[in-house]
């Protein structure tokens, strides 16, 4: 096992010398190299299904993949119909990338258990990491059906029509699931759901659209952060703060001023 570690450090260290491609592609290779690594012993032919699921949820938060899988299938073969732990399995496979497989145990988990919102929205992920942002949508319109209060599944649904270019949808979405959860976009930047998928402009777009949110709801702190974010991107836009009413109060905060400097004179209001 230290000899896996030590070829990841020197893969990671590695990618910081290359171009953006070759890093990438290193970056891949230690990942692949971690994922080799069994770090627990097998499952217990006599544990229950519950202590293997519940190994396997450890495992999983841990990031030992591998393991978790081995755990999850050892219930799974005690007990094959379990939607539940389908899903947990399918998690996994999707945070590993293995996109067919978990399209498939996810469908299965659907077929078995077909009013479980949490699977809907994680085949949906599953479309979404393909690109297949029509794909995902319908998926999380069906798992919003079925738990109508969850500020996920807004908020994903949100992010598929922003990688679509639907920015006015996109903005429906995530103004429904901040009022469900005013957290729930801050966790979702922090979760990194553009990494890899969407162009510096629309990165920009995005951090400029979360500051709109925020300041319409009066989270001053957070809307300075997001719009910083999106002047730093160089999103084209940024002088419509001046003119969109949902940024009224921030414009009167000195530590906007400070951000974007004296307003221009073409917007005096």
């Amino acid at each position: 096992m230290r000899l896996h570690f030590a070829v990841c450090e020197l893969l990671v260290v590695w990618a910081c010398f290359v171009s953006p491609a070759q890093g990438a592609a290193y970056f891949a290779g230690a990942q692949d190299v971690l994922y080799t690594i069994r770090r627990a012993q097998p499952p217990a032919v006599n544990a229950t299904i519950e202590e293997l699921e519940s190994a396997g949820d450890k495992l999983r938060s841990e990031a030992a993949y591998l393991d978790a899988l081995d755990y999850y299938q050892a219930a799974l073969a005690k007990k094959p119909n379990n939607a539940r732990v389908l899903n947990k399995l399918g998690i996994v496979e999707l945070q590993m990338q293995s996109y067919r497989q978990a399209r498939k145990d996810f469908e299965k988990a659907i077929k078995l258990e077909p009013a479980f919102a949490s699977t809907y929205n994680n085949l949906g992920a599953v479309y979404f990491a393909q690109k297949k942002y029509g794909a995902a949508i319908k998926q999380y319109q069906k798992a919003i059906q079925l738990a109508p209060h969850s500020a996920t599944y807004y908020a994903n649904m949100g992010a598929a029509y922003f990688a679509k270019k639907e920015y006015e949808p996109a903005g429906i979405n995530y103004a429904r699931a901040m009022e469900l959860d005013p957290d729930v976009l801050e966790r979702h930047a922090r979760a990194g759901i553009s990494t890899g998928l969407l162009s510096p402009e629309d990165l920009g777009r995005y951090a400029f659209a979360l500051a709109k949110l925020y300041a319409a709801k009066g989270a001053i702190d957070r809307s300075l952060e997001y719009l910083k974010r999106a002047k730093e991107e160089g999103y084209k836009g940024i002088e419509d703060v001046y003119k969109d009413s949902s940024f009224a109060a921030l414009r009167k905060d000195p530590r906007f001023t400070e951000l974007m400097g004296p307003k221009p004179l073409a917007f005096v209001e």
